[in-house]
């Protein structure tokens, strides 16, 4: 993830341990609950996301992302990331990064696949926590770049100027709202300015033109 600005951890103090929930919904009715844990150990990160269904969406399974790494002057560096869905090992994604080689190395349905890395490259589950060190405030547009588990994606974003203040189960949050500049691709986001820029919202519209919204419900931050 880079800016136009110089990409540097910030000299504030950043939290150890967060605990966040979300609901997620689709087209207005909620379908699922999202628990995200992260947490810092010396130089090291461990990131687990677990989203589970409502109701008749449980029988789906739970939908599990792993991310370790390092925590380095830039930010999150992962070494490792996972994707399982349910109890089925055919949907299970893997993904490594070599960072000595500059390679991202996955694992889709047994089959090996092989991408060049990038600096600032993030995965699926980390790249909503690398926000917090980014140069503050957060005035010019950004590119994410991330991997899903089965390939490299990159999306810019137009940071909108004006904070949106935003009323959630969670909370009152002032916000950062960051806006794809491709609509088709990419998620709107909204980063809660005064809490390291967590993730308090986010927007897309799917395949099948359903809107999918995750919202904050819980935060918990040490």
């Amino acid at each position: 993830m880079t800016s136009n600005t110089v990409f540097a951890a910030q000299q504030v103090a950043l939290p150890k341990r967060i605990q966040a929930n979300y609901v997620v919904s689709k087209d207005g009715k909620a379908f699922a609950n999202v628990r995200e844990q992260f947490v810092i150990t010396g130089k090291t990160y461990q990131l687990e996301s677990v989203t589970k269904g409502i109701g008749v969406y449980a029988l789906l399974g739970e939908r599990k992302l792993i991310s370790t790494g390092k925590v380095t002057s830039k930010g999150l560096q992962p070494r490792h990331f996972e994707l399982h869905q349910g109890d089925n090992p055919k949907k299970a994604l893997f993904a490594d990064f070599d960072w000595s080689k500059n390679t991202l190395r996955m694992l889709v349905k047994g089959e090996p696949r092989e991408a060049k890395l990038s600096s600032g490259t993030q995965d699926l589950a980390s790249f909503a926590y690398q926000f917090m060190f980014l140069p503050r405030p957060i005035k010019n547009d950004l590119t994410v770049k991330l991997t899903t588990g089965k390939k490299l994606n990159e999306y810019s974003y137009k940071v909108k100027p004006a904070l949106e203040l935003l009323n959630v189960e969670g909370g009152q949050y002032k916000t950062l709202h960051l806006v794809p500049t491709d609509q088709n691709e990419g998620k709107e986001l909204w980063l809660a300015t005064e809490k390291n820029y967590l993730l308090v919202r986010f927007l897309m519209v799917d395949e099948d033109g359903a809107k999918l919204e995750q919202t904050l419900t819980e935060l918990h931050v040490e």
